[in-house]
This record gives structure tokens, C-alpha cells and sequence, in this order.
């Protein structure tokens, strides 16, 4: 079936040692001589718009808009010598290669980072929240800020998704750069506390979240702070927490109430660049990902003309 399916068909080479089952409905086929055509190379050309398009024409005109085997195999690909199709297969594995190795250090670094929090919760101290942080409730009066964002469960600042017109933005409030932002409100949220901490330039919020920051920077570093917060323990405690009936609620009280570890300010410095590093490493990775993904098309859009040049030159 092809329809709904963005002009896409879906087809995937199974690379893993143990079998796997799949839907009936689904079709599953192999390579007949590996010496000839090789799997990997079959699946890259897959991969190519060109052969999306070009199966969507093969399609039938039934509400599905069925492609059955026989019109599949009826497909023509370019199929260049065995050596030459190893020889791609194995520069686009490479590219794939040091991508993963790439992520897998990201994971590292995560590890370093929980494992120390998690290390700080059995050593250290715990304090009350409420000691290292206040509210800020500084309205949008004079109309200043225009840079309106709301609140996600993943702990970012998010483009708002409510109607705003005709809506009066002075009595909105303002979030300063290092400050944080979240919703008392945590009923119908997938048990996780919509939670931020704005590190761009100053925004708005609605009025009705609560806005705080950390009174004294020197004690509690403010990225320390979003790093406990942005744990999931701490999303199962906010919920744990929160207090009502149809709507339930982690008001201010609660928040103070929090009791965190908190280790020297030079500590929390290194974890932070461990943290930043992530983050870095994150966008990275995604770049990279980017990259690598239309690179399959080029390398066989390569070995279409140099087919196309062999064979005129024959």
C-alpha cells in the first residue's frame, strides 16, 4: 500500500543476527546472488528520491494505490560492478561508522553527568530550595518585549501555541536571561512539570505561570539548578507533590519545599561544562545526522552517471 505515505515507499534492509517477525500484510524478499547485487547497495539505492518517485508511477489505480511484487520486480536500477558497489557501500558505512561513534560518547557524557547528581543525593547535605530562589513577578507594561514563548515537559521555551490576537501583552510577564518559568498547574501533562529556564534573550510568558530566578548566582548557579530539574526524578517528585482535585497543582509552597544537594560553587562550574559540552556535542551529532542522510542519494546519483558515461563510451 502507497498511499499516505508521502510519495514514500516503505522498505527497510534487516541487518540484525536474530530473526525478526513483521506483519503478514507486509512483503519480504532477499537478494538471490550476493555476487551480483549486493544487499547494502540495494538498500542505498532505496534510499534515493528518484526510486520513490519512480515506484510511486508503478503503483496501481486502486484506493490503496497497491504496488503487488510483479510490478516491483519490474523496476529498473542501475547495477554497476560488485567491486564497485562494495566500494560505496563501505564509504557510506564509514560515514555512518563515525557518526555513531560520535553519539556513543554522548552517552558518556550524560552517564557523567546523572551519576554525579545522583552521587551528590547520597553525600551531600540536602537543603531547602526556598533559601536559594524567589519570584519575579516584572510585568510587561510598557509593551517592551514582543518575544512571546510558552512552556514545554521537555524543559525548553517553546513558540506559543495559543491564539494571541487582540491579547494584552502588558500584563504578561517578563523572563529574564538565566531565569526560570513553569506551570503550577501539572494535571494532563504525562506526569512530567512543564519547566524552563531562559537562556536566550529576555521573553514573555502568560501571566498565569510562576517566574523565579536564584537570589544569590555565587551560591547556586542557575544551569546547576536546571540540571536537577531536568532530571525525571524530579519530574516524579513535582507530581508526587502537586495537590487538588480536578486540577492539581505544584504551587510556590511547594517548589520552596524542594530539598536539593548543593556541592561547591567550583563543582557545580564542572559540571555545568560537562553539561554545555553535551549539549554542544547534541547539536553536533544532529548536524552531522543531517549531513550524512542526503549523502546516500548523491553517492548513487554518482554511480547512475558513471554508468551513463561507460556506456557511452562503449
Amino acid at each position: 500500500m502507497h498511499v499516505n505515505r508521502d510519495e514514500i515507499l516503505p522498505v527497510a534492509l534487516y541487518q540484525n543476527e536474530e530473526p525478526a517477525i513483521v506483519s503478514p500484510a507486509y512483503m519480504t524478499f532477499e537478494v538471490i546472488d550476493e555476487n551480483e547485487l549486493f544487499p547494502e547497495f540495494l538498500m542505498m539505492e532505496f534510499q534515493r528520491p528518484e526510486f520513490d518517485r519512480r515506484a510511486w508511477t508503478y503503483c496501481d489505480s486502486s484506493v490503496r494505490g497497491g504496488l503487488e511484487w510483479e510490478r516491483f520486480c519490474e523496476i529498473q536500477i542501475p547495477i554497476p560492478d560488485i567491486d564497485e558497489q562494495r566500494k560505496f557501500v563501505a564509504l557510506y558505512n564509514g560515514l555512518l561508522s563515525n557518526q555513531k561513534t560520535y553519539e556513543n560518547s554522548l552517552a558518556d557524557l550524560q552517564l557523567i553527568c546523572d551519576t554525579y547528581i545522583e552521587n551528590l543525593i547520597k553525600t551531600e547535605k540536602p537543603n531547602l530550595l526556598g533559601n536559594y530562589i524567589e519570584q519575579a513577578d516584572e510585568r510587561n507594561r510598557d509593551l517592551q518585549i514582543s518575544y512571546l514563548q510558552g512552556v514545554s515537559t521537555a524543559k525548553v521555551l517553546i513558540e506559543t501555541k495559543a491564539n494571541t490576537n487582540g491579547v494584552d501583552f502588558s500584563t504578561y510577564k517578563v523572563v529574564r536571561t538565566g531565569e526560570f518559568v513553569y506551570v503550577a498547574d501539572t494535571s494532563r501533562r504525562g506526569d512530567k512539570i512543564a519547566l524552563a529556564m531562559n537562556s536566550a534573550e529576555p521573553c514573555i510568558v502568560s501571566g498565569i505561570y510562576t517566574v523565579f530566578r536564584v537570589k544569590k548566582p555565587s551560591e547556586l548557579l542557575p544551569e546547576f539548578l536546571y540540571l536537577w530539574f531536568a532530571r525525571p526524578e524530579f519530574d516524579r517528585y513535582a507530581r508526587f507533590h502537586s495537590w487538588g482535585s480536578a486540577r492539581e497543582t505544584f504551587d510556590w509552597a511547594d517548589m520552596c519545599n524542594v530539598k536539593l544537594s548543593i556541592p561547591s560553587i567550583k563543582i557545580q562550574e564542572a559540571i555545568v561544562t560537562i553539561y554545555h559540552t553535551l549539549e554542544t556535542r547534541k547539536r553536533i551529532n544532529v548536524q552531522l545526522k543531517n549531513t550524512i542522510k542526503p549523502l546516500c542519494p548523491v553517492l548513487m546519483r554518482g554511480v547512475v552517471e558513471s554508468m551513463k558515461f561507460e556506456k557511452q563510451l562503449a
